[in-house]
């Protein structure tokens, strides 16, 4: 059996972290703009930190296994 927890955990994180897309830390005019769809340098830095420390959290405290298949 393979282990699909991991590709499952990263690919979610991944959308909903991904930069302009539902939220940006540090927005353009505010702290926390959501949805405008653009990013900048310093968002891509916070918002790669944030994966990483849900990356971390899910996998390693948590240990989030999905077996799927035979």
């Amino acid at each position: 059996m393979t282990d699909w927890g991991p590709v499952f955990v990263a690919t979610v994180l991944f959308i909903l972290l991904t930069p302009g897309m539902l939220i940006q830390i540090p927005g353009w005019r505010r702290y926390v703009d959501f949805g405008n769809f653009q990013t900048s340098g310093a968002s891509i830095l916070v918002h790669s930190i944030l994966y990483l420390a849900f990356m971390c959290i899910f996998l390693i405290a948590i240990r989030v296994h999905m077996y799927i298949g035979y």
